[in-house]
């Protein structure tokens, strides 16, 4: 998408490009920082300093839904809860979302995710996050802003599928499901967060980690490009299902894609979390 005085806005934009926008009334930062073994690290974090006029997020609270023992470990919002929740921080439709981590860019790519399943197509991940907004000297503050409520009316996408849809689909030539866990718990090995271990059958592995260049930014999109088509072998991007322990480093992988121009693929929520938590649900090592 095209931003204003032909920035390039979404789905990446580089600390230069953010630099130049910061401050406009109608764009908003927001911090995504987290840690799964520390769930407080990124509300401490963000106190310690943050990019001028960001808000926080919290993956736990605001970027997932209640959990209830079955529907995994970061089931999706409640798109209504959600959208008060950005509509909290000035979000409305004319607004441009920039969202940042320190991790790979994978809570990040969950916002952007979820904002665009909520039919909101001006957001951006930090390209590097953290790490190149500090390297390119970025200003940085502690300071909390304010925000006079937006009006953000969701308009869902069926960008999902459901564990029943997936169980239906095992087999099928024409469903592709990838893995973003690295590939080592995609195995069954050195499993320590989910009860189980292994992969949904049929999956393919690719670690999201591996979209990313040794500077901790995205590869260039033609790298990308032939890295995922290769991955995909032949099949179309639509009939690509992503998922991940949780559901969330797989938006990351959803990204890598949208940058590498094959839009059109969906998520799986409840991910391995959730799979794995009926034993009657095939497992594969």
């Amino acid at each position: 998408m095209a931003g204003r005085r032909g920035l390039n806005f979404g789905p990446l934009i580089r600390p230069a490009q953010l630099l130049a926008q910061l401050g406009e009334p109608d764009c908003c930062i927001v911090d995504v920082r987290h840690q799964l073994a520390d769930v407080g690290y990124g509300e401490r974090a963000y106190g310690e300093a943050h990019l001028p006029g960001a808000f926080f997020l919290h993956c736990d609270r605001d970027l997932s839904g209640p959990l209830n023992g079955r529907n995994g470990r970061h089931p999706l919002p409640d798109p209504k809860v959600l959208a008060g929740r950005l509509a909290a921080l000035g979000i409305d439709r004319q607004t441009r979302v920039v969202a940042y981590d320190d991790g790979n860019g994978m809570i990040a790519s969950r916002l952007w995710w979820l904002l665009r399943w909520l039919g909101h197509d001006a957001v951006a991940v930090l390209d590097g996050g953290w790490a190149a907004w500090c390297r390119a000297g970025g200003a940085l503050s502690r300071e909390r802003p304010s925000a006079v409520p937006g009006d953000f009316q969701p308009h869902l996408r069926s960008w999902t599928v459901d564990v029943d849809d997936v169980l239906a689909g095992l087999g099928s030539a024409d469903r592709r499901l990838i893995d973003a866990r690295a590939a080592d718990r995609f195995r069954g090995e050195n499993e320590t967060i989910d009860p189980v271990a292994g992969h949904i059958p049929g999956a393919r592995n690719r670690f999201f980690g591996d979209n990313l260049a040794a500077d901790g930014c995205f590869k260039p999109a033609p790298e990308l490009a032939a890295e995922w088509r290769a991955q995909l072998a032949g099949g179309a991007p639509a009939a690509v299902v992503h998922y991940c322990g949780s559901g969330v480093s797989a938006c990351q992988n959803i990204l890598a894609m949208e940058v590498a121009g094959l839009p059109g693929s969906r998520l799986y929520g409840g991910s391995w979390s959730e799979w794995c938590a009926d034993p009657a649900r095939p497992v594969e090592r």
